[in-house]
């Protein structure tokens, strides 16, 4: 994949995702509650996240958790471009607007993926949250490069998924990669989306190799690049 096509691709998504609107802010504490409770279950994955100013979230209109129910919680405002699977559906991409920790937040980076609760009569009506350890399908991308074991990624293919709404952060692949491992007896196939850093982007065309962790064999749930090493190896 070509640097000028790939980038062309993200211009366009990006585009397209500026033109979603935003909901009002209207729901109300009880409503959150019960969507958590009655909402469809889904999966949701981060194609981008910023901050957003104090003045959006004077009415905050979703929340992660709980404890941020409470009128007045000081949490930072954060708007989520993500990528929602849930029953019943097609995959769609929509914005939200909620209430989050810096301790969840950790867990919600472009290629992360969280649960979310979907009101079934309004699919762009949902709460984000970050999974337990019994819902978890996916660890968070720091997790896996400062805990995982470390592999050999070669790149089989490579797609623009998005560029961030804002226009501003790294651009978000698909990317498909053969795994090699030392202690692993044969080589694997996993599929990620993670965001690229514009410093990277010569680094994913067809045949290159990167540097990866993982945590088990699997079809990527586990696996993350290291484009911090794989840069310094370049």
């Amino acid at each position: 994949m070509s640097m000028a096509s790939a980038n062309s691709g993200w211009r366009l998504r990006g585009r397209r995702a500026r033109n979603f609107g935003l909901r009002p802010a209207t729901m109300s504490d009880t409503a959150r509650r019960e969507l958590l409770i009655r909402g469809t279950a889904g999966s949701a994955t981060i194609l981008g996240v910023r901050q957003s100013s104090a003045a959006t979230f004077a009415r905050p209109s979703m929340v992660t958790s709980a404890a941020e129910y409470e009128p007045g919680a000081n949490a930072p405002g954060h708007v989520f471009w993500v990528r929602v699977q849930a029953d019943g559906v097609l995959p769609y991409e929509t914005r939200v607007r909620q209430r989050v920790g810096a301790d969840d937040l950790e867990w919600m980076q472009p290629g992360d993926v969280v649960c979310c609760r979907v009101d079934p009569g309004d699919r762009d009506r949902l709460v984000l949250y970050v999974p337990d350890a019994a819902e978890a399908g996916r660890a968070s991308i720091s997790k896996i490069l400062s805990d995982g074991r470390r592999a050999d990624a070669t790149v089989l293919a490579a797609a623009p998924v998005a560029a961030d709404y804002s226009g501003r952060d790294d651009p978000v692949l698909r990317l498909d990669l053969e795994l090699h491992a030392w202690d692993e007896p044969k080589p694997w196939r996993v599929r990620l989306v993670q965001s690229v850093p514009l410093t990277a982007i010569g680094l994913v065309d067809l045949g290159q190799h990167l540097e990866a962790a993982f945590f088990t064999v699997d079809r990527g749930e586990s696996v993350a690049v290291d484009w911090s090493a794989s840069l310094s190896e370049r």
